[in-house]
Order: C-alpha cells, then sequence, then structure tokens
C-alpha cells in the first residue's frame, strides 16, 4: 500500500496545488491570454506613434509623458496627436505645446484636428510640423476668457452671507458672492490682454503668420477647416488616413507599424476629461476658448 502512494504522491501533490490555487491560476491565464501577442506582428516595437489629446485641457501630465517618451523612443520614427478638445487651461496647453515642440526637434510631428481644435487644443498643437484638419472640424477661437457666477441674488434669497478677512486690495478678485467692481474687472483684463498677447505671439511664432495682422486669424474667430487654411491656422484639409499617411512620409518607414491604444484606457481618458469638465463649471478660471 505504502509502495502505491509512493508512485501516486507526486501526481497527487500536484492535484492539491491546483485544487489550492486554482483561482490564482485561472487569474494568469487570463492576464497571459489578454496580454500575449495575438501574431508576430504584435512582438514587434512600433516605430510610430499615434497620441490622442480629447475632451477639456486641465490635466495633462500623461499626455506630455506620452509625448516626452515617444519622443525619445529610438524605434518611434514619427508622432500623430489626435485632437479633438474644445480648450481648457492656460497652463496645461502651454505644457502639451512645448512638449510638442521639444518632440519636433527629434522626430516629425503631425496633428490631426478629428474634431474641434480650438483655443487651448489649437494652443497645444501649433508647433507640430504640419497641421491636417478633418474637413468638418473647427478651428481657431484664439481668446482668452475668465468667468464666473454672481450668485449674491441667490444667497441673499435663501439668507446666506459670505465673510473673509484678507490683506490686498485685490485679493477677492474673482470672487462670487457679489458683482464685481471695476477696478477688479480692470484687474482681471489685465492678466486677460497679457495672456491674449502670448498666446497671439506664439502662433504668429510657430505658424510664420504677420502678429500685426492677429485680427484675421485670431480674435476668437471661429472657423471651418477650409476657412482656418485660408488663415494659415491648419496646413491641409484630410481625414485620419490622410494623417497617418503623412506621418508615414515625413517619418520615412517603410513597414509602419502604429502603437495600439489600449480600450480601458481610453474609456479611462475620457472619463477623467467628464468630471474635469464637472469640477471646473462652477468655478471661474482663466482659459483659453
Amino acid at each position: 500500500m505504502q509502495f502505491i502512494k509512493n508512485i501516486f504522491s507526486p501526481i497527487l501533490a500536484v492535484m492539491k496545488f491546483i485544487q489550492e490555487h486554482f483561482k490564482a491560476m485561472l487569474f494568469l491565464l487570463l492576464l497571459f491570454l489578454i496580454f500575449a501577442p495575438q501574431s508576430e506582428e504584435d512582438l514587434k516595437p512600433n516605430n510610430l506613434e499615434e497620441i490622442h489629446l480629447m475632451g477639456p485641457i486641465m490635466e495633462v501630465s500623461e499626455v506630455v509623458q506620452q509625448i516626452d517618451d515617444a519622443a525619445s523612443n529610438t524605434f518611434v520614427k514619427g508622432i500623430l496627436l489626435n485632437v479633438d478638445s474644445p480648450g481648457g487651461a492656460v497652463a496645461p496647453s502651454i505644457e502639451v505645446a512645448y512638449a510638442i515642440k521639444r518632440a519636433r526637434e527629434l522626430k516629425p510631428v503631425v496633428v490631426y484636428a478629428s474634431g474641434t481644435i480650438a483655443s487651448g487644443s489649437y494652443y497645444a498643437s501649433i508647433w507640430a510640423n504640419e497641421i491636417i484638419a478633418n474637413p468638418g472640424s473647427m478651428v481657431g477661437s484664439i481668446g482668452v476668457i475668465m468667468q464666473g457666477a454672481d450668485v449674491s441674488a441667490l444667497m441673499q434669497k435663501i439668507g446666506i452671507k459670505s465673510q473673509s478677512v484678507q490683506a490686498g486690495k485685490y485679493k477677492k478678485v474673482g470672487a462670487s458672492d457679489r458683482e464685481w467692481t471695476e477696478y477688479e474687472k480692470n484687474e482681471l483684463n489685465k492678466v486677460i490682454n497679457g495672456t491674449y498677447d502670448l498666446f497671439t505671439s506664439d502662433v504668429a511664432s510657430a505658424r510664420g503668420l504677420d502678429i500685426n495682422k492677429r485680427d484675421n486669424f485670431a480674435n476668437a474667430h471661429i472657423f471651418t477647416a477650409h476657412q482656418a487654411k485660408e488663415v494659415g491656422l491648419v496646413d491641409s484639409i484630410g481625414v485620419a488616413h490622410d494623417a497617418k499617411k503623412r506621418v508615414v512620409e515625413l517619418s520615412g518607414v517603410s513597414e509602419e507599424l502604429w502603437n495600439k491604444e489600449d480600450k480601458f484606457e481610453k474609456f479611462m481618458k475620457k472619463l477623467s476629461a467628464q468630471t474635469a469638465v464637472t469640477l471646473h463649471t462652477y468655478f471661474p478660471e482663466l482659459v483659453l476658448r
């Protein structure tokens, strides 16, 4: 009897291990099935990178990191920034713009306006080698705005009064508990106009436009793709196929291998963008739009 047990003991040990660790093994199997290469092509590193800039521009650290990583990756020979955004906060838009500027020094960068490329998202795109706009896209809105709600009437109606202690005449500029005074509006206009000058001068410099004629391409004008081409805001009109083809031409690759964006990550980006909209709806902030 003991002899038989000794013979089958290895098999029994394996079966016991499987029973005790079945869930863990099943989890590892699922991970393998999800992430294992599906073909020989999946084993090759991509030589072209498509990066998406979608929704309001509020937090861009991930997009900037993607651009920097693609720029420093020796396998990647060209970058396509796919843009569909109404704009957003000033500083994040500039962060993306300068990431594109850094990348362009190392390899070609093409921006494709797949939907809206306006205000902050246009600012983010200006340093690309080329901007290609979908025929149905909206372009421009080069301007700056700061807005906030005046909830004083509502506060009075429900019996709420605000109170604060501050040092500095302009410390409560932009407060929503009352109507803004003239001197506060003048203070805000100083910031607005300074930011507008920065925005338009960078656009003129990047796109080779005459800053003295900025009312033609800026002044918050909204253009169709064809109108934007006429004033020099985009280089050509086309669809995604044309934009990718142009990246291939500029990069000089013989066999194009694009990166594949994870669907879950794409969903989380859209969810994050919608959350940003909700958080910034009722708070005054300097934005490009």
